[in-house]
């Protein structure tokens, strides 16, 4: 069966079932707005929080997988914490990233992702982040040589970037969880 031989209605249900098996009721939303009021970086967006929450309870899942809000989210969890009916809206924008890249959906922020494998890459790596290696890994995927180079040398200067990397005890355990060989934990 193919994407379009089912119809919108069983789309919008299957992508509502997806976001109720991890524990987001965007059903809840009466639309307050104090999500969107408290959002410290909602002005970039081109969706307002409350706007996601919404298109996601009508199964819009489409037009939500293409938007640059998703992206743009800190996950700073502050819509959560003003939300009276607790819905989990930084964990919505997370399955929505999620379902983006799963489904092959070019990032409306590309260079976001570009910035989350050079971090979880130097963490699989050293054990932590290696800011200098992790950063020079972003700036090559990027293309973006020369942005904040200002910056960088400053934070160097100031002895708030290593050169050498440091490492951990028990890295071993850390590449464990990124090869998915990591503890098992009760359920």
């Amino acid at each position: 069966m193919d994407k379009n031989s089912i119809s919108p209605d069983e789309r919008s249900e299957k992508f509502l079932s997806k976001l109720q098996t991890r524990d987001i009721d965007v059903q809840a939303c009466y639309q307050c707005g104090r999500c969107s009021a408290g959002c410290p970086i909602g002005d970039f967006f081109d969706l307002n929080v409350m706007e996601v929450v919404r298109l996601a309870a009508y199964g819009q899942e489409e037009r939500l997988l293409h938007s640059h809000a998703i992206w743009l989210c800190a996950a700073c969890e502050t819509c959560a914490t003003r939300c009276p009916n607790e819905i989990e809206i930084a964990g919505l924008m997370d399955v929505l990233r999620e379902l983006a890249l799963r489904k092959g959906i070019t990032p409306a922020e590309p260079r976001i992702p570009l910035f989350h494998q050079s971090f979880l890459g130097s963490v699989g790596r050293w054990g932590k982040a290696y800011e200098i290696g992790m950063i020079a890994n972003y700036k090559i995927k990027s293309g973006d040589l020369m942005g904040d180079m200002k910056l960088g040398m400053s934070m160097f200067l100031k002895g708030k970037l290593k050169l050498v990397p440091h490492s951990i005890e028990n890295k071993s355990e850390i590449k464990d969880i990124f090869s998915g060989k990591g503890k098992e934990y009760d359920r």
